[in-house]
């Protein structure tokens, strides 16, 4: 399963056979009665969903059954405009908060099942817009209900293995067509425009003006200015 950039695909980058066949499986007691669920929210509210989540589990009680709530990033360095970095962090998939849920066996439908309190409690939270999972429809719960579908443990194991592993991502605040001052080096005061980013390198390309033509000029994030 991989999530990718585009917003609009990511719910249905979670793979539907890894994580039927593991809804399927009955498994051990101790692997089965908790899993990983991805829940989807606002863009942008990753972290208010998170502190406002665990306030209600406490709140509401559910602390045995909801048992974590996480948003995988990874460390990352912010250029600023002024050129200094900033150690940062970037949410490895944005627009999305991960629960660890306990579970119960359903004797009538011979399989585990969230417990409903829990659901509610997620369902009801400010800025959550539901669980990533298959549409179905389900007594009580209206047209349109998903029912949450675990993450497989390959999944889990992955997403939070490259949250720890991944080497710090450089951001800057600069894309092609802003204009820049150069602050050091060799064309020190110099202004251009930039016409290439390359965060992986802390590097950009940029238009100079040399001797009335434009040049150019690979330079790195912290020796250039973005112009207002």
């Amino acid at each position: 399963m991989t999530f990718t950039s585009d917003e609009s695909h990511r719910v249905t980058q979670f793979n539907q056979h890894d994580t039927e066949e593991s809804e399927d499986s009955l498994g051990s007691p101790s692997s089965e009665s908790s899993r990983w669920y991805a829940v989807q929210v606002a863009s942008g509210c990753e972290k208010r969903v998170k502190a406002n989540l665990e306030q209600r589990v406490q709140t509401l009680d559910v602390v045995e059954k909801i048992l974590q709530v996480e948003i995988p990033q990874t460390p990352a360095v912010r250029i600023r405009k002024d050129g200094s970095r900033q150690n940062t962090e970037e949410k490895v998939f944005p627009g999305y908060v991960l629960l660890r849920v306990t579970r119960s066996w359903n004797n009538d439908l011979q399989q585990w099942e969230m417990d409903d309190e829990a659901w509610l409690v997620v369902k009801n939270t400010p800025n959550v817009i539901n669980f990533v999972g298959a549409e179905q429809r389900r007594p009580g719960r209206g047209r349109g209900h998903v029912k949450p579908m675990p993450l497989s443990p390959n999944e889990v194991e992955r997403i939070f293995k490259q949250a720890q592993e991944q080497e710090p991502v450089v951001k800057i605040d600069m894309a092609p067509g802003d204009k820049i001052l150069v602050l050091s080096g060799p064309f020190k005061d110099f202004e251009g425009e930039v016409i290439e980013v390359s965060p992986e390198r802390s590097k950009l390309k940029a238009l100079l003006s040399i001797f009335g033509r434009d040049t150019p000029v690979e330079l790195e994030f912290n020796q250039v200015q973005k112009q207002s």
